[in-house]
């Protein structure tokens, strides 16, 4: 099986995340710990969290994966960026420590020019700052489509942060179907060489989460647009062989498609009839 949601607005607080996402049919799904666009957070309320773990025990939900701000860029060639970001990171990682057992997943960064080697060592330098063997939490980084200055848009990419970081044990990956198709691998027609090749650079025992998305683009595009399922250059078949994967069972599948609320349930209810039909 898989766990199928989508990304939910914190506005009404942690227990209606997960109510709403009950309404909707799904058992996962992912919130923004802070304005996506910004740096803004609204304080968190420690009995709403706690009305919210009991939700997720009495109805079954799987691991959720809360998403950092698209604004935070650890490896920016300007240092009140990194630091910026740095501090988000840090806040961030506090803050989900009040939902323990769960994912902090992120953009890796762009490194605006410094070149990707530079890249990569602030943004483990950064990690470094922040992780602690303590934590209860795991942090992600995401698949990218490699657009612009980009990290992330390569497995190896991925693979030379986590190697850098000295709390591993802390570290997976997010698979993003939409930006890793768009950065060049062949999800459609090679899934499992893709998913073979995964695991001979970082291994899939560190893919903890996947963001479903069809793509707008051509493989190979490195645009990053989204398309509900189906709808884009992927196509609802190779949809449903990645949500049926043997290698991808267990792990929550995160819907970031533009829809509204009925797209999403409809899409939930798409993929839990697959799960249904095998």
């Amino acid at each position: 099986m898989i766990y199928i949601g989508c990304h939910l607005s914190v506005t009404d607080g942690y227990e209606a995340m997960g109510k709403t996402m009950s309404r909707f049919g799904g058992n996962t799904f992912a919130w923004f710990t802070r304005n996506p666009r910004g740096g803004r957070t609204k304080p968190v309320c420690p009995e709403d969290v706690e009305a919210l773990l009991a939700h997720l025990k009495k109805e079954n939900f799987g691991p959720l994966a809360a998403h950092g701000s698209y604004t935070m860029n650890l490896c920016s060639a300007k240092e009140e960026t990194r630091e910026n970001g740095l501090d988000m990171l840090s806040k961030d990682l506090e803050r989900m420590e009040m939902v323990p057992g769960n994912y902090y997943n992120f953009h890796p960064g762009a490194h605006t020019g410094q070149g990707t080697e530079t890249g990569i060592r602030q943004i483990a330098d950064a990690l470094n700052r922040v992780l602690r063997t303590d934590m209860r939490t795991t942090v992600l980084l995401e698949t990218m489509a490699g657009k612009g200055t980009e990290i992330g848009g390569t497995f190896e990419e991925l693979r030379e942060i986590i190697d850098r970081v000295e709390c591993p044990n802390k570290m997976g990956v997010c698979f993003d179907t939409c930006h890793t198709w768009d950065a060049g691998y062949d999800i459609v027609d090679d899934l499992d060489g893709v998913l073979q090749h995964f695991d001979d650079v970082i291994g899939l025992d560190r893919l903890k989460a996947v963001h479903f998305n069809d793509s707008k683009n051509e493989r190979g595009s490195h645009k990053d647009r989204h398309e509900k399922l189906g709808r884009g250059e992927l196509g609802m078949e190779a949809m449903k062989r990645i949500a049926l994967h043997p290698k991808l069972e267990g792990l929550p599948f995160i819907l970031e498609t533009p829809n509204d609320d009925e797209g999403y349930m409809e899409e939930i209810r798409t993929v839990k009839n697959w799960m249904k039909s095998g």
